[in-house]
Order: C-alpha cells, then sequence, then structure tokens
C-alpha cells in the first residue's frame, strides 16, 4: 500500500458545477461533484475505505496544476492530461480505469468493448461497477463509455454530467 505524507483539496467552478479536487502528495486522487461543504461526508468515507489516515487539509498551491488542467480541459485547450495521478481502488478496477484512460479525447467505446479489451468479455456489469466507483471523473475518462446502443447510460455524477462532457468533447451533438 502506498504510503501518503499528506492529503491536499481545492475547489473550483466548473461547466458542471463546482467540482471538489483531492490530491496526495503522489498525484490526484479524488474528484467529488460539488462544493467541499457538499462532498466532505463522502471524502471522509473514502478515505476512511482506502486507509487513509491523513488530515484533509485545505491547500490551493497543492492542487492548482490539476485545477490549470480542467480549466484547459473545459475551455477546448487540452485534449489530454499529464498530472500525477494516485489511483486508489481494487486490482480489477485499476484495470478497468487504465483501460479507460486508453479512450481517445471524442471518441466512445461501450461498456462490451472495454470488457474485451481487458480479457474479461463477460464482465460488462463489473465494468459498469468499476466506471461508477472512478475516483478521478474527467481525467479518467469514465464518461466516455456508452451502452452498446450509442445510449448515454449512467455517470457518477449524473447523465446530464456526461452529456455535457461528451458535448465539449465533439462526441455528440448539443442537445438544445
Amino acid at each position: 500500500m502506498e504510503k501518503r505524507s499528506a492529503i491536499f483539496y481545492n475547489e473550483m467552478d466548473s461547466p458542471l458545477g463546482p467540482l471538489t479536487i483531492v490530491c496526495s502528495d503522489l498525484g490526484v486522487c479524488l474528484i467529488e461533484f460539488g462544493t467541499i461543504d457538499e462532498t466532505l461526508a463522502t471524502i471522509k468515507v473514502w478515505m476512511k475505505k482506502h486507509f487513509i489516515k491523513n488530515e484533509l487539509a485545505f491547500n490551493p498551491e497543492a492542487v492548482q496544476p490539476v485545477i490549470t488542467q480542467l480549466q484547459q480541459y473545459f475551455a477546448g485547450e487540452r485534449v489530454e492530461f499529464d498530472v500525477p495521478i494516485d489511483l486508489i481502488g481494487t486490482k480489477f478496477q485499476c484495470v478497468v480505469w487504465e483501460a479507460l484512460k486508453g479512450i481517445n479525447y471524442g471518441e466512445t467505446k461501450s461498456y462490451k468493448q472495454i470488457a474485451k479489451e481487458i480479457g474479461a468479455p463477460k464482465a460488462v456489469r463489473a465494468i459498469g461497477g468499476a466506471n461508477n466507483k472512478n475516483p478521478i471523473p474527467i481525467i479518467i475518462p469514465c464518461h466516455r463509455v456508452i451502452g452498446s446502443n450509442g445510449a448515454l447510460v449512467g455517470y457518477g455524477g449524473g447523465v446530464d454530467k456526461k452529456e455535457i462532457l461528451l458535448e465539449i468533447e465533439g462526441s455528440i451533438k448539443k442537445i438544445s
């Protein structure tokens, strides 16, 4: 298990509403939809579940590189992220999340395609479960995973947010 010496957070505004960004000294480890006041309980449960005993400290400087890249993404100036990532999850989840990082900006794949790519063709539901537990949405682009029929199904932040992200990337036309 990785040893983290510190856990920091800051908030930012986005086209999806406020985001709370959480970073360890190893990299970004969690993005929650909402303000710190709205997400603090969820963040604390997540930290406890993953045996992270550090204090959560407000530190704008430590989180700024992630916020800068997210702002560039939302402005259409960035198509991939290169901030350090501290990926925390089960072995299977991490395999799925690594596969998601391989979906290029502006493209989508189905849960079934991801299942085949990771060598678990019958694990479509498990892929959906891992997708739903993605701790770093947007940067790990779980929004790019859609139903086999092209439907925008499931997104931890809500399908409306998934739709906005895919519109930003030009994967779908703006729905009026």
